[in-house]
């Protein structure tokens, strides 16, 4: 055998085992997809119930101590480390 049949006999690969790599690609694919849309789903439900978002003049400052503790008292998002932000993942 010559170097380069050896070379195309390792780099050949089986029918199942391309199959079982296309499939493993497209299921991580379907997570990605999964994963955005529930990051999404709880974001918005945050931003949703949230008691600032429902304030007349929200970009004006509390009046009171009560109104601040009103307007903090929704669920707040954590934000992701910088080393999930910087490969576009989402925070758990």
């Amino acid at each position: 055998m010559t170097m380069t049949q050896r070379t195309t006999m390792t780099r050949r690969t089986t029918g199942p085992a391309r199959l079982s790599s296309g499939l493993a690609r497209i299921a991580r694919r379907v997570a990605d997809v999964v994963a955005e849309c529930d990051y999404a789903q709880r974001r918005s439900f945050a931003i949703m119930t949230n008691p600032d978002s429902y304030v007349i003049d929200r970009d004006q400052a509390p009046d009171t101590y009560a109104e601040f503790l009103f307007r903090t008292s929704g669920g707040l998002l954590e934000e992701p480390a910088s080393a999930q932000r910087a490969h576009g993942r989402f925070p758990a």
